[in-house]
């Protein structure tokens, strides 16, 4: 198997993600794999698991979109958007998006060794948030050029 053939399997595996196939991680993913996004740095499968099994208990209905990919015999950079509802004491059930970027490395049985989300904290998270939201906007405008 190719890196491109990898890519679309796992695409597909992330845009159809769900409680239950968080239990396929170990199909695309090294037993040691590597995993940081804004909030986590985990080694290893289960705690790359416990990541997101936790974004389904915080967020409805979350799903991965991908916008774009670009294939190496490196890895692949994969754009994405991932859409859902607010959940909990926040209220809100309008949709949202938190727009980002996956940076994946395979090995040598095309499995991801190394996965590195980047995406906005502060930008996708934060400021839509109450109190919070406002604070940001308004440093943001006190900070623009």
């Amino acid at each position: 198997m190719n890196n491109r053939l990898t890519v679309d399997a796992l695409i597909s595996f992330f845009e159809g993600l769900s409680p239950e196939s968080v239990a396929r991680f170990p199909e695309y993913y090294a037993a040691d794999a590597c995993f940081k996004d804004p909030f986590n740095e985990v080694r290893g499968l289960p705690p790359i698991q416990r990541i997101f099994m936790h974004m389904f208990s915080q967020v409805a209905e979350p799903r991965f979109v991908v916008l774009e990919r670009v294939v190496d015999e490196q890895g692949a950079l994969l754009v994405w958007e991932l859409r859902y509802r607010p959940q909990g004491r926040w209220g809100k059930t309008k949709p949202q998006v938190i727009r980002g970027a996956s940076h994946l490395r395979f090995n040598a049985d095309n499995k991801v060794v190394w996965h590195r989300d980047y995406w906005d904290a502060a930008e996708e998270l934060y400021a839509k948030l109450p109190g919070i939201g406002w604070l940001m906007r308004t440093l943001g405008r006190q900070l623009a050029a």
